[in-house]
């Protein structure tokens, strides 16, 4: 009996966009317009790119960088559910896949002490130069036509529990939590026993109230949630049963 899950990062564990917090660090704690409106659908790695650029370009360090992104708050729950987890750990395989990137999520689970909660973490590979500009590349190429460019979470689950069987290990439930839009890729890939937690008010929440209004509902069982807390009380559940 083991349980995978599966948890979105931005908007999901931490209660903002870690990518768009950053620019606190900007001078005035803005970007100039030109920057902003650079961004092209599906290109979102491309236009942080440029985004940490302008923040090197003006002088802005990595320990200001790590500093304002360790002040993100969690969502409501998470650290208890997270401390949940970390007591339970030979029940639950726990895994992250973001768009964010390692340099951010690195710092954040950290500096939190809840990295060793997460078995693996999926997101845009990120390192800072020699200059000491912050840098980050695709996760990895893809054929989805459903997914920004860089990033194909079905892909990442399919591929992870391919290894995992591998290894020999089969999964009881897979249980999915997350917020967005490039969450609903995933959650149509789950099977019937598995569970999707998309958080209320979300986009991903009203994706697969679309889905079911068009009579093509997702095939596993959907359970929304406002605090980590709701998430807790399932997870109690499952390994009661």
């Amino acid at each position: 009996m083991k349980f995978l899950l599966v948890f979105d990062f931005d908007h999901t564990i931490i209660d903002e966009n870690s990518d768009t917090w950053i620019v606190k660090c900007a001078p005035e704690k803005k970007l100039p317009n030109g920057l902003r409106n650079s961004y092209q659908p599906g290109h979102w790695t491309e236009y942080m790119g440029r985004v940490f650029v302008y923040l090197g370009d003006n002088g802005v360090k990595e320990d200001e960088m790590k500093r304002t992104m360790t002040a993100i708050p969690f969502t409501a729950g998470m650290i208890d559910l997270l401390g949940f987890i970390g007591e339970n750990k030979e029940l639950f395989d726990c895994i992250i896949v973001s768009d964010s990137n390692t340099v951010f999520i690195d710092w954040i689970l950290k500096a939190a002490d809840f990295h060793k909660v997460f078995d693996e973490v999926f997101t845009n590979p990120a390192a800072f130069s020699s200059t000491g500009y912050l840098t980050v590349q695709h996760f990895h190429a893809h054929h989805c036509a459903k997914c920004p460019k860089n990033l194909c979470k079905r892909k990442v689950l399919k591929e992870f529990l391919d290894k995992q069987l591998e290894r020999g290990v089969n999964y009881t439930q897979l249980v999915y939590i997350g917020d967005g839009g490039n969450d609903l890729c995933p959650v149509m890939f789950l099977k019937k026993n598995d569970i999707a937690m998309p958080r209320q008010g979300y986009t991903l929440e009203k994706k697969i109230s679309q889905l079911a209004q068009s009579l093509s509902p997702v095939q596993c069982s959907v359970l929304v949630w406002s605090s980590a807390i709701d998430i807790m009380s399932y997870l109690k559940l499952l390994i009661k049963e």
